[in-house]
């Protein structure tokens, strides 16, 4: 018996209707900028509702465009935000659901892992977590035909989360997306200060620079910027705002950045 991870968010965080929230998307991605080469093997985007942080995350998810009929597998890394878990928690499903379709797992991949003991299935922190589903109707617009591996991250130590991406890293057929949000509601400049303290970070390859209050994914993106630094990768940051630039009120915000990771050209 098939089983499927349904949506959880939709109509909440993005729209229910598979005509509009198509319709969405794309028009987020015709506001952004393509312009960037070669095309990243990872990418950091946000995982808000799509009036506060859509525009953000479709900076990144445009650069993948070039790579639609290249790519076949989404490795999807996000924090936990309702059932708490430790090190990393795969899905049992067979699929993840959005008012778009469904999206096949890469179960090969996911028994390749669960061989690590950081990485375990715990179905009951997917159920209710937004950070991994709001991604999923980029994806499906932005690619043709994928499968996913994911994946929601406790606290765990940056080398456990790099081991894991590390496993799943793969060729051209592989994207790395680490979902994360950054500060959250503080007021509009102290916001600013922090998500630019957090940036420059990301911009090093120091998971250490990144505060507790800095991402809320700061366990998936110190896995990612070790792997980054491990291979001498270019980070390159595509977008910074919070939601007081976007859709919400100054007196408390979230901050929201994007970012893409690129081999460098040799």
């Amino acid at each position: 018996m098939t089983f499927i991870r349904e949506a959880a968010m939709a109509g909440q965080f993005y729209p229910c209707a598979a005509a509009e929230l198509d319709a969405t998307v794309r028009n987020f991605l015709d506001a952004a900028d393509t312009g960037h080469d070669p095309v990243p093997k990872a990418i950091i985007a946000p995982h808000a509702g799509y009036i506060y942080s859509g525009a953000i995350a479709a900076s990144a998810y445009a650069q993948l465009i070039p790579a639609a009929s290249t790519i076949n597998r989404v490795v999807l890394l996000g924090p936990c935000h309702r059932v708490a878990v430790r090190g990393l928690a795969l899905s049992s499903a067979d699929a993840f659901r959005t008012p778009l379709g469904d999206i096949p797992i890469d179960h090969a991949a996911a028994e390749k892992i669960l061989k690590l003991p950081q990485v375990e299935i715990f179905d009951a922190t997917h159920v209710q977590e937004h950070s991994l589903e709001v991604h999923l109707p980029f994806l499906q617009v932005v690619l043709d035909e994928f499968s996913l591996v994911p994946l929601v991250v406790g606290e765990a130590p940056p080398g456990d989360v790099a081991s894991v991406i590390e496993a799943l890293w793969g060729g051209t057929e592989t994207v790395i997306v680490v979902s994360s949000d950054l500060s959250h509601y503080l007021k509009y400049d102290q916001a600013r200060a922090m998500d630019q303290d957090t940036c420059r970070a990301i911009e090093n390859l120091d998971s250490s620079a990144i505060s507790s209050n800095g991402a809320c994914g700061r366990f998936s993106v110190g896995g990612l910027l070790q792997v980054a630094k491990q291979r001498g990768m270019t980070v390159t940051t595509l977008d910074i705002r919070n939601s007081g630039d976007t859709a919400g009120p100054k007196d408390k915000v979230v901050g929201y950045g994007s970012w893409m990771f690129q081999d460098k050209i040799q």
